[in-house]
């Protein structure tokens, strides 16, 4: 990944791929159970767009300057970012530059944008942090819960509250 100069990317190309994410583009969050983290959870954000016609997608991978691009079975092509810090450096100065001009994506975009400043502050590592994670998520993409793996039940369930574990850790 090479970081990105949003000033170096043409408007012409930056407004016409922001306005392409604002119809076709997806700003997710996931929860994969992990054995092998601090926490049961890893926490993903992540930037997609999906479209039969690769050459737009090859022009997200060329300015974003990082993701990955692959087809699926069904011919579809699939543009995809979910390194946190590619998300950081390179997706959220992109879309702050170039913006949406539809209510729907500017707010999944401000949500998204608050679930990476937790991150980044070590908040997913906390059970009041997921709270607030699962709590910003419910408020994008129009709630998405019937398209979600594991319910905030599910996920609070698995997650040891910060006063049990701080208590383990001074006895």
């Amino acid at each position: 990944m090479t970081s990105l100069n949003v000033k170096e990317i043409p408007d012409n190309k930056g407004y016409y791929l922001a306005g392409f994410a604002d119809g076709e583009g997806s700003f997710n969050l996931s929860f994969r159970k992990r054995k092998d983290y601090s926490m049961p959870w890893k926490i993903s954000l992540c930037f997609n767009v999906s479209q039969k016609d690769k050459v737009i997608l090859a022009l997200f991978k060329r300015h974003l300057k990082c993701g990955t691009l692959r087809s699926r079975p069904d011919g579809v092509w699939y543009y995809e970012v979910n390194n946190f810090t590619a998300i950081q450096e390179n997706v959220i100065p992109f879309f702050r530059r170039f913006g949406f001009l539809s209510a729907k994506k500017k707010r999944d975009f401000a949500k998204f944008m608050q679930i990476a400043d937790l991150i980044k502050d070590g908040e997913h590592l906390k059970k009041s942090g997921i709270r607030q994670i699962l709590a910003i998520r419910k408020q994008m993409n129009d709630g998405g819960a019937g398209r979600r793996k594991y319910s905030d039940a599910e996920i609070l369930k698995l997650v040891k509250s910060e006063e049990s574990s701080e208590t383990i850790r001074q006895a």
